[in-house]
């Protein structure tokens, strides 16, 4: 009998960052989505707070990621995906899977996914379909 979660292997061969854009300072949330991919078999890196949409996606062209997860709680989330979306493909990064997750409103999530998000997930979900949503994503 298996103890690995759903997504596991999909996930065991993959490189995340997950981002924190802007000047939002709450990143528990962050946080557990690192922990949580880690335990699911990917490897994260982390970037810390506030970072700017350039230093996001430098960090994930240097490190080579498949996917970039930005977690955003300040209601800016519009904007500072658009722009790290802008500043991946400024370096040639079109292959990076972009998610986000925080505070995004029901209404604003076909403006993301228009804007290339891969997927968005909300605090309310739990970690076990974001794990298998990333790994069906990455696939």
């Amino acid at each position: 009998m298996s103890t690995q979660q759903p997504g596991t292997a999909a996930l065991a061969a993959r490189r995340i960052l997950i981002g924190k854009p802007g000047l939002d300072g709450h990143d528990i949330g962050a946080k557990i989505i690192a922990l949580t991919l880690r335990n699911a078999g990917a490897e994260v890196i982390y970037t810390g707070l506030r970072r700017s949409p350039l230093q996001i996606a430098q960090v994930a062209v240097d490190e080579g990621v498949d996917a970039v997860g930005l977690s955003i709680l300040s209601g800016s989330h519009k904007e500072l995906v658009s722009e790290v979306i802008a500043q991946l493909r400024e370096l040639k990064a079109y292959d990076v899977k972009v998610f986000v997750g925080g505070t995004i409103p029901a209404e604003d999530h076909a403006h993301l996914r228009a804007l290339g998000v891969s997927a968005v997930f909300t605090a309310d979900m739990p970690l076990e379909q974001v794990v298998a949503s990333l790994a069906e994503c990455l696939a």
